[in-house]
Formats: structure tokens, C-alpha cells, sequence
């Protein structure tokens, strides 16, 4: 059995998960997110701790239940507690601003780019040059932080552009003439 599936999941109070046609949904104060859950583990709630359980005869049971394990994990973290990527706009004139459901950013093109805001997602800029994206699914904030990444990212001279705020760029020697 997976060493990850052995470790229950705390459930914390405010949270309410329903099971039903192979969909698992958690609800709580930050959102309700819901995710598939394979077949072949059993979910099992015991002193308030969730218990995830392989079937015996099946191979593929003891890995999926570390990745059902996981999920579960993220879905509870994220609807009692929220997720949050920071990204930070490097460059001169680089400015980014919320107007409404939409992302206005400056990041010296011809044109200014707006990026429409997901459902489930809040956008907010504390300053100019700074983004935090927060929401209560943990893959959907990844991804629309990616999204916004990749409209400049960071390149590897002046390392200009659009990064994660963790984000490390080792910049480039410039070319010489010999």
C-alpha cells in the first residue's frame, strides 16, 4: 500500500464533503470544489479523520489511493483555507490592474493584453507590478497563474517579464566579440 494513502486527512469542522457517482464535492467557507474519485478506494470517515482504503484484488488500487489521498488533501485545504500564487511583473513599464472580471496588463507590447477572469478565481494587483491569484482549487489556480506567466515570461538576459514571486532566473553571460 502507498505510504502517502496511510496518513488520514483531518477533517476540519465547516467542511462538508458529499460522495456520489464516483464524484467526491467539499464544500466549506472558501468555495466548493469537486473531483472524481477512482473506483477501486474506499473513502472511509473515522473520528473525524478521512481513511482511504485500496480494494485487495485490484493492482491499481495502492496507487491510486496515495493519489486519491492528495486530491482529497487539496480539495479540504482549499475550501477551508484557499490557495494563493504570487507573480510579479519585472520591466520597465510592466504594470498590471483589475478592472471588473477582467486582468489589464502592460507588458510592452504594441496593445495591452486582458486576461478574463476564471470563474472561481479572485485576481487582486497590491500594487502595479505585483499579481495574487487565490481561489479554493489548487490545479485551476496553477493554471491560471501559468496562463498569466506565459503572456511574458521571464527571459534570461535582463530577466524581464512576468515570474512566480519564488521564482529563481539565472541570468545569461551577453555575447562578446573576439
Amino acid at each position: 500500500m502507498s505510504r502517502v494513502a496511510k496518513n488520514p486527512v483531518p477533517l476540519p469542522k465547516g467542511v462538508e464533503l458529499k460522495w456520489g457517482a464516483g464524484v467526491l464535492e467539499a464544500k466549506g467557507p472558501k468555495g466548493s470544489v469537486s473531483q472524481h474519485m477512482p473506483p477501486f478506494v474506499e473513502i472511509v470517515e473515522e473520528d473525524g479523520n478521512l481513511v482511504f482504503k485500496p480494494q485487495e484484488n485490484n493492482p491499481k488500487a495502492d496507487m491510486m489511493a496515495g493519489t486519491a489521498r492528495a486530491l482529497v488533501n487539496n480539495m479540504i485545504h482549499g475550501v477551508s483555507q484557499g490557495f494563493e500564487r504570487k507573480l510579479t511583473l519585472i520591466g520597465v513599464g510592466y504594470r498590471a490592474q483589475v478592472q471588473g472580471q477582467s486582468l489589464n496588463l502592460t507588458l510592452g507590447f504594441s496593445h495591452p493584453v486582458n486576461f478574463a477572469i476564471p470563474q472561481g478565481i479572485q485576481i487582486e494587483c497590491p500594487s502595479q507590478t505585483e499579481i495574487l491569484v487565490k481561489g479554493a482549487d489548487k490545479q485551476q489556480v496553477g493554471q491560471v497563474a501559468a496562463n498569466i506567466r506565459a503572456y511574458r515570461p521571464p527571459e534570461p538576459y535582463k530577466g524581464k517579464g512576468v515570474r512566480y514571486a519564488d521564482e529563481v532566473v539565472v541570468q545569461k553571460e551577453t555575447k562578446k566579440k573576439k
